[in-house]
């Protein structure tokens, strides 16, 4: 798991088969790496995350089908940043 910082929302209405209609956000690691993920939460811009990544990904989405290898896990309530 890792957290996270949503940055956005990424909007696709072409997609293959496997992701359904999931929603989609861009998200930023604490050092700036960007990436994307499925969002079965609702998480917004600028909620902090931790996500799950791999083939626990798929279960964490609520679908082992859904293709995707980085799935929001939960929006956390309270973090302090360490630094």
């Amino acid at each position: 798991m890792e957290i996270m910082q949503v940055m956005g929302s990424l909007v696709c209405t072409n997609r293959v088969e496997g992701f359904a209609h999931q929603n989609l956000r861009i998200l930023r690691t604490p050092k700036g790496k960007l990436s994307v993920a499925v969002d079965p939460v609702g998480a917004s811009a600028g909620n902090w995350v931790f996500t799950a990544s791999g083939s626990a990904a798929r279960f964490a989405c609520g679908d082992p089908d859904t293709h995707t290898d980085l799935t929001i896990a939960g929006i956390i309530d309270f973090w302090e940043r360490d630094g």
